[in-house]
């Protein structure tokens, strides 16, 4: 099937924790449609050569890091100018029982899975407030609703994500900014995570996901969606 190609909502458009999954095929999408884009990573190796496929300008940045972040915007707008849309697309996993779960590395999953999208969504919302409009999306999981044994150190930044996002939308929306967040409830195809051959779309496809965000983005004010749950057809939820 051929996912069907869209106008672009938006003038100029960062993405924060790119990688070659959701983030690189709403990139491409974003690219193609004649957008600005911004895309940003701490490996600077690996978010060039995710440029290189897909159009858009490399970065590099601690999301954790305020300071970091406050630069970042100062970069892409010198470049492109302030940007109407923003996604905040990291997470970091701290897996394992309760009882052995190293401190360091869940404050670090916590940081980079929450906090990290606090400064990114601070940044936007100073830039788009006086604009009088724009778009912050957050990328969830299924951690963001349920938490399972085992999850703790991924799931609570993603229950602290989920959160940012509800505050910031009842904040922001009124200020003419769509805040929406995307619970991606299965997992996503990838070349190291293909289809089984006798399960097909029981993944999901990273083109399908980008339309979503895309559809979403260009909702009208008076019928904006905060939150989507998006699953394989076979999932079970």
């Amino acid at each position: 099937m051929t996912l069907r190609q869209q106008q672009a909502p938006c003038k100029v458009a960062l993405i924060v924790g790119a990688g070659p999954g959701i983030s690189g095929a709403l990139a491409r999408r974003l690219a193609a449609s004649g957008a600005k884009v911004a895309i940003c990573a701490r490996d600077g190796q690996r978010v060039a050569a995710l440029a290189d496929a897909t159009g858009a300008a490399a970065f590099t940045a601690d999301a954790t890091d305020a300071g970091a972040v406050a630069r970042l915007f100062v970069e892409v707008e010198e470049r492109f100018g302030s940007p109407d849309f923003v996604l905040y697309n990291p997470s970091a996993r701290a897996g394992g029982p309760l009882t052995e779960l190293e401190p360091e590395a869940v404050a670090t999953a916590l940081a980079i899975g929450a906090f990290g999208g606090f400064l990114v969504a601070q940044q936007a919302a100073r830039r788009m407030i006086p604009q009088g409009g724009g778009a912050i999306f957050f990328t969830g999981a299924t951690a963001s609703l349920k938490a399972y044994a085992g999850s703790a150190g991924f799931a609570m930044g993603k229950f602290a994500l989920r959160a940012l996002a509800q505050s910031a939308a009842r904040e922001l929306g009124p200020k003419g900014i769509h805040v929406a967040h995307f619970i991606i409830d299965g997992g996503v195809r990838s070349a190291k995570r293909p289809d089984p051959a006798d399960a097909p779309d029981s993944t999901l496809d990273p083109d399908a996901i980008a339309t979503v965000y895309l559809d979403t983005l260009a909702q009208h004010r008076s019928a904006w969606a905060h939150e989507i749950d998006l699953r394989p057809w076979v999932e079970r939820f």
